[in-house]
């Protein structure tokens, strides 16, 4: 039997847990926890974010990087979601190490396994939706099997609404565009 919760405790999942990395006026590295978001077309991806020091940086640099929470970053990631960047160096605070993207105006946080290099393509803050642009990926080998991102050694996490926790993907259930052809 279903229960119906109506529309304030309604759920989608899964949400990302991604971590935009910008940079100041000054170059000083920045990053923030954002859920709201996905790949939207090949080579794009798009975030839904609320006014911030990120979005004030990427509006003075047209770049941010994307990286991906992981099991071992959950700390850092919510460290990211918890504080502002007005008030403290998040990047510093949390003891991360940043180097200068190789194609776009904004920092590698090198904690994490997995980063989209991106340039900001549309910003519309009235509705908080950003288009970047992926212009470059970079990824540490330590998540690569037969040169992919292997989603089973990086562990990314989700972030669950319904109870505010992080939970890791978990393994491979089926193959994608084979299993259905069975019902065909």
């Amino acid at each position: 039997m279903s229960i119906e919760f109506g529309e304030r405790e309604s759920i989608i999942t899964p949400e990302g847990v991604f971590i935009i990395g910008t940079y100041d006026e000054k170059g000083v590295p920045n990053a923030m926890n954002a859920a709201w978001g996905m790949q939207s077309d090949e080579g794009e991806i798009t975030l839904m974010l609320a006014k911030h020091k990120t979005t004030e940086n990427f509006e003075k640099t047209g770049a941010f990087t994307v990286a991906f929470g992981t099991a071992d970053t959950i700390r850092i990631c919510d460290y990211f979601g918890v504080e502002t960047g007005k008030r403290v160096n998040k990047i510093e605070k949390a003891c991360c190490h940043t180097h200068k993207s190789a194609y776009v105006n904004a920092p590698i946080i090198e904690e994490f396994p997995v980063t989209l290099e991106c340039k900001v393509s549309s910003w519309d803050p009235s509705t908080g939706f950003v288009i970047g642009q992926i212009v470059a990926l970079q990824a540490d080998e330590s998540v690569l099997t037969d040169g992919k991102i292997d989603l089973g050694k990086m562990r990314p996490i989700i972030f669950d609404s319904s109870f505010n926790v992080y939970r890791v993907v978990g393994e491979a259930v089926g193959k994608a565009f084979s299993d259905g052809l069975a019902l065909k």
